[in-house]
This record gives structure tokens, sequence and C-alpha cells, in this order.
């Protein structure tokens, strides 16, 4: 198994019940180990919720007999049938296999725009909140610390692109966050602290439709966010951020949100893929390749339920999870002879939590917003934590936040570098087919 996301996860949980230890032995294969809760990472951020309450241990339980091997996997050689990485002490292994299960999930999806790679933020690993977090809270200490306006307000100015659920949640919840601190700053003026969220896109999470979407659009243009649609970045450096609008906004801050893009492991397969997600059939095996499967964001898993030609399901944490026990279901028919089941479900609806009272949601295709939306959205988000003690963790965690109200606390993490998306998403760190094979030879032979 590649990956311990949603998708990674639910399958080996499933496996480890439905398979005795004389059926199969498990290898999961991470460079961390814990399954990160995604969808809260925002609220990690903005200090809502603690690191560790949405990092869920992979070691926690006394029952499970995976074998866990810390590295990220960084090339696959399914003529060898053999997966090489690099642990996290740097150094290379090779894993063989009689089946492969690929849930390498995604990366921030990026574009070739000039300082882009060198001055933009992610929010798309646990470590990536984190240093958001210090970065703004830094950003806030060197302003009030400056007696030079035109630094003060470049400091205070944030710009978040993307204007899908993890743009414009970051945008929230962080813009609640300087709200709420500058009341600590009696120097600084509040209305120095400017937030955009950017996007390329006509609307603003079209997804939710065009009620919910101006409902979301009235939240965030009510508490000061400007919102530019149709408007994306040109240029960026150290000191500003050039839009294509032609706007030029002086700023230390670039929040990168605009998508997601499957891993680079799967470009080390050597199968077919569709907009870089893995071609898989609908019992999620992939064609033409033995004892290899894929789910996740890095699969193009047929969406049975839309009934249309070619749609595939989209990469959500709610498709991950069942698509994780379909795929064990399937695994296990496999190994005792059975017959497989395609994969469908119907998707349950969205939820966006915009922090304090606020929220989008549609389940079931019920629209809400307000505190209702909020309501739904963090029940939705609570019931989903895999274990016990993480729900009790984010309970408290909300609870502590309601009475008490927020923390600036500035750790120092990583403050001495950039904290670019290079520097926390490690996209640079995959072998080349040529690569891969160097490594595997003595297993192309004992296959062969």
């Amino acid at each position: 198994m590649v990956g311990a996301g949603f998708a990674g996860v639910g399958c080996v949980k499933r496996l480890e019940r439905r398979l005795t230890e004389r059926e199969a032995q498990i290898t999961l294969l991470s460079p961390f180990s814990y399954q990160l809760y995604l969808p809260l990472l925002p609220q990690v951020a903005a200090g809502v919720l603690t690191p560790q309450s949405v990092a869920l241990s992979l070691r926690r339980s006394q029952k499970h007999r995976t074998r866990i091997v810390p590295g990220g996997a960084v090339g696959v050689d399914t003529a060898a049938k053999a997966v090489v990485l690099r642990t996290i002490s740097g150094e290379f292994d090779v894993e063989p296999y009689d089946h492969l299960v690929l849930a390498p999930g995604s990366v921030t999806r990026t574009f070739d725009i000039p300082g882009l790679a060198d001055h933009a933020r992610g929010m798309k690993t646990l470590a990536e909140a984190v240093y958001v977090r210090d970065h703004v809270i830094a950003q806030l200490d060197l302003a009030d610390a400056s007696d030079d306006e035109a630094e003060r307000a470049a400091r205070l100015q944030f710009v978040v692109v993307g204007g899908g659920y993890a743009g414009t949640e970051t945008a929230a919840c962080l813009q609640l966050l300087t709200h709420n601190a500058v009341k600590r700053y009696p120097r600084l003026d509040p209305a120095l602290i400017k937030w955009h969220l950017v996007d390329i896109a006509p609307k603003l999470m079209p997804e939710l439709g065009d009620k919910l979407g101006a409902a979301a659009m009235k939240i965030l243009t009510e508490r000061g966010i400007q919102v530019s649609l149709g408007v994306s970045v040109a240029s960026v450096d150290d000191e500003a951020v050039t839009l294509t609008d032609g706007r030029v906004l002086p700023c230390r801050t670039l929040i990168w949100t605009a998508g997601v893009a499957a891993s680079p492991l799967i470009g080390t397969v050597g199968a077919e893929t569709v907009r870089g997600r893995l071609v898989a059939t609908p019992e999620l095996s992939v064609p033409g390749l033995d004892g290899v499967w894929a789910l996740g964001d890095a699969a193009a898993v047929p969406d049975l339920a839309k009934g249309e030609d070619g749609a595939i399901c989209p990469p959500t944490a709610q498709h991950a999870m069942r698509q994780g026990r379909a795929l064990a279901d399937n695994l296990v028919a496999t190994l005792r002879g059975e017959s497989l089941r395609p994969y469908t479900h119907k998707d349950l609806g969205l939820v966006v939590d915009l922090g304090g009272m606020d929220g989008v949601s549609k389940p079931l295709g019920v629209e809400l917003h307000g505190p209702a939306a909020q309501a739904v959205a963090r029940g939705y988000h609570w019931a989903a934590l895999r274990t016990n003690v993480a729900k009790t963790r984010v309970m408290t965690n909300w609870l502590l936040n309601a009475v008490a109200g927020d923390d600036y606390v500035r750790t120092g993490f990583l403050a001495s570098k950039a904290g670019t998306l290079r520097d926390f998403e490690y996209t640079d760190a995959y072998l080349t087919p040529e690569q891969t094979r160097l490594h595997t030879g003595a297993f192309r032979g004992a296959v062969g």
C-alpha cells in the first residue's frame, strides 16, 4: 500500500479485518505515521485546532498488524513488481509486491508563473499549515515593530489564490485570525489588514451552485475580504504580487491553493492517465498491469453514480474513504477467487467551514448557510474522524476556542527558511524510469 491518506488507510484497515495473517502480509509505505484529516487544515493554520488533533496516529491501535515503512515511494517498476522508496533517513530501499495499491494522493497544482516556486506558500500538508500560521503572525509582529508605513502596509496585505474549498476556507479562517489578533497590537491600524481571494474561475466554489456561492461571497465581503474572480497571478516576488488585470499588491504573503494534481509518482508507473490521474477500472484495478490497483486523488475512477460517459470521481475525501473499502473487498475477492464489484457512490453533498459561526453547506442537496451550515459542516467533519481520540481532541479544541478565544503564539517553525511549496511537498524527489530500474534490477531478474 502506497499512501496513508483517506483511501490508503481505509483500505488497510478493512484488509486487516478481512484477511488472516496466513492469507496476506500488508506493508504500508508512508513518510509519516499518521493519517492527516486534510479538510481541517485551515483551522490548524488559524489556531482553532492543534496540529496533533488532525494527525491520526497509525500506530495507536494495538491490533494492527500492518508493517509501516517510514518513507515515500519515488518510483514504480511494474515489470519487476517492486517499488522504490526513499526512507525518512534519505536512503533508498526497494519493496517487492504481489499486489500494489496506489493511493499516493495529490500535490498542489502549480503553473509556470514567474516567482511562484520561490515565494508561494501552500496549504496541503500539516507542516505547511503550521508554517503558514507562524508566517502570518510574524507579519503582524514585524509590522508592529516597523516605523516604515510602506513596509507595514505590505506586511499586512495577504493574497490567497484559489476560489475552491481549500482557498475559500483558508482565506476565511486566517482573516478571522488576523481580525482578532490585531486587537493585541495597539500600534497597528486594523484598516491596514487586507485579505484578497483570487481565482481565475468566474464563480466562487461553483460546485455549490449559484445561491450558496453568492451566500459565501456575501460572508467573505462583509468581513472585508476582497474577492477577485476571473483573475490570476501574473508574477510574484518578495515584495509584491502582480495580478493579470494589472494590479500590483504590495505584500509578503502569497498562499497558493489553486487546485491539486496527482502525485508525481503516477508518472513513474508507465500506464495510461487522464489529466495526470492513473486510469482505473470501476473495480479499481489498473488495466494492463497485473496486481496493480489505484484509488483516491491519484486515480481516475469512473463515477458510475452520475451515469455519464467519461465521468470520473472528484478528488474528495468522501470518495477516497469509500474507494478504500471497496478496493479492499475486491482485493480480498481476488485472493479468494471470488467475483469483483464495481465502485459506485452517490455524492452526499458538500460542506464549507468559514470559521466563527459562518458556513455554507449542501447536505443531500439541501442548501444551508450561516450558523446552521456551520453546524452541519463541523458535525460532518467530527463524525468523519476515524478515532474517538481524534474526535475528543477536535471537540475539546472547538469548545476551548469558543470559550477562551484565539492564542497568537508564534512557534518559530522554520523561521530561517522560505517555506515554499517545494520545501514541504517534495515534488522533485521522484525518480525517472531509468533511475528506478537501477534500484530494481535484481527484482526484474527474479520476476523474469
